[in-house]
């Protein structure tokens, strides 16, 4: 039994009952204690959403509308003390009126939250998540499937809970933005079949799985599952060839017209914190041959090669959010972070869903193939600066250098909405039948 928590005022969603918050709830005259506009460290989302492409797209009625976005979060049970966590539904009345964006309309899954969960109590990547998704696709309907921390505390535990949460989301799902990780070396072959038959289960139902690349640069990130010695490898579940593999870039757009300027892979260097750097996670998979539809692409050799896209992952350069801070003000932040690029790119593809009329599904053949046409300038912007080599406790673990074209740092590169939407609504991901085009998926050792 799927068990959903939500807001009170009911409005039509794509499949099922949404909600909306409204801006009344919004605190009167709330005024962010930190305001990362004012120090010129974000972008407002229309600045945002101009640099990439999106803004036209709204201003032509493509707003997500009737497409659903399932985020899975990790359910908060804590006090709502900020910074640490905080009443989402408040947040995001907030960002609406500061933004004016339509009410969200946003449903929470406690099914897999555990007793102890509240549904709208949240950490900050989960209100990071949902404002993004609502800034790139402001009326499509948010569903937060919450999942207790202890399910995911082992890596068989984690593999058994992926695979029972996808199949909740995928019943009531046009796209599934995941962005945790962990490194391959993790997992075992059957934990990585599970999650295999999990994404297999999701993409027959063509439902886009959407995961962040990791913020690691060539290694997997640290500290999970008691792991201390950094290994040069891709993180899970994005690597699995059945994942749109999101990494991080740092964007540069003016900040007023949101006219594009640059972008440079995401790179914390040379500022180390707590002995480590950060950076858009990506290299070649020890788990994955190289799927069909990366087949001839220039820098990928025998296996798999993460990630496919990027977003603007920079806590300097990101999109402002709100999220609640001491006193009962609001603060406006950045939040950096390819946990920040997956939901970017969720938004990103319920735009497309809508503009095709159906939902897309694996969506990663066509990705390819419009990056290997003649459009591909137009509906990207190719990053070909900085790299993701990292420092973990004073040692240099070298990556991979973003260049032309594809690369192990940044994919294909970042999204010119405007180009890059028709042209995927209007290619055909999924075969008919529900037979995956370009899914099939060799997993070594296996």
């Amino acid at each position: 039994m799927v068990t959903v928590a939500v807001l009170a005022a009911a409005c039509g969603g794509s499949r099922s009952p949404s909600s909306a918050v409204s801006r009344a709830a919004a605190p009167a005259g709330s005024r962010g204690l930190a305001d990362c506009l004012t120090a010129a460290r974000c972008y407002g989302p229309r600045p945002f959403r101009v640099a990439y492409g999106i803004q036209p797209l709204l201003d032509n009625g493509i707003d997500g509308r009737g497409q659903t976005v399932v985020l899975v979060e990790f359910a908060a049970t804590a006090p709502a003390s900020p910074p640490r966590t905080t009443e989402i539904r408040q947040d995001l009345a907030d960002f609406d009126s500061r933004f004016k964006l339509p009410p969200v309309r946003i449903q929470v899954i406690m099914t897999l939250a555990g007793s102890s969960a509240s549904p709208w109590l949240a950490g900050i990547e989960e209100v990071v998540d949902t404002e993004m998704v609502h800034a790139v696709a402001p009326d499509a309907a948010i569903r937060e499937l919450l999942v207790a921390p202890a399910d995911v505390s082992t890596p068989a535990r984690e593999a058994v809970t992926f695979a029972t949460q996808v199949r909740i989301a995928a019943s009531d799902a046009d796209v599934i933005s995941l962005s945790g990780s962990y490194g391959e070396h993790s997992a075992t072959p059957p934990e990585v079949r599970t999650i295999n038959s999990a994404l297999q289960y999701s993409a027959a139902r063509h439902v886009t799985f959407v995961a962040s690349s990791g913020d690691g640069g060539a290694i997997s990130d640290l500290g999970k599952y008691g792991s201390s010695a950094p290994v040069k490898e891709v993180s899970l579940p994005a690597s699995d060839p059945l994942v749109l593999a999101v990494g991080g870039t740092s964007l540069t757009a003016n900040p007023v017209t949101g006219a594009y300027v640059s972008e440079t892979a995401l790179n914390t260097l040379p500022r180390v914190i707590d002995g480590y750097s950060q950076g858009s996670g990506g290299g070649f998979s020890h788990l994955f041959a190289r799927p069909a539809y990366q087949g001839d692409v220039p820098g990928i050799g025998a296996s798999r090669g993460v990630p496919d896209v990027a977003g603007d992952g920079s806590s300097s350069t990101g999109m402002a959010f709100v999220f609640a801070a001491p006193g009962g003000a609001y603060a406006l932040l950045s939040e950096g972070g390819t946990s920040a690029a997956a939901p970017f790119w969720a938004g990103l593809i319920a735009l497309a869903d809508q503009e095709a009329g159906h939902p897309l599904g694996f969506v990663n053949p066509a990705i390819y193939q419009i990056a290997r046409g003649p459009l591909y300038d137009q509906a990207f912007h190719d990053i070909t600066t900085g790299s993701n080599t990292v420092v973990v406790n004073g040692n240099t673990i070298t990556g991979y250098q973003a260049g032309p074209g594809w690369d192990p740092v940044t994919g294909w590169g970042t999204p010119d909405a405007q180009v890059l939407v028709p042209l995927l609504a209007h290619r055909r991901a999924v075969q008919p039948g529900g037979a995956v085009a370009g899914s099939e998926t060799n997993i070594r050792g296996g």
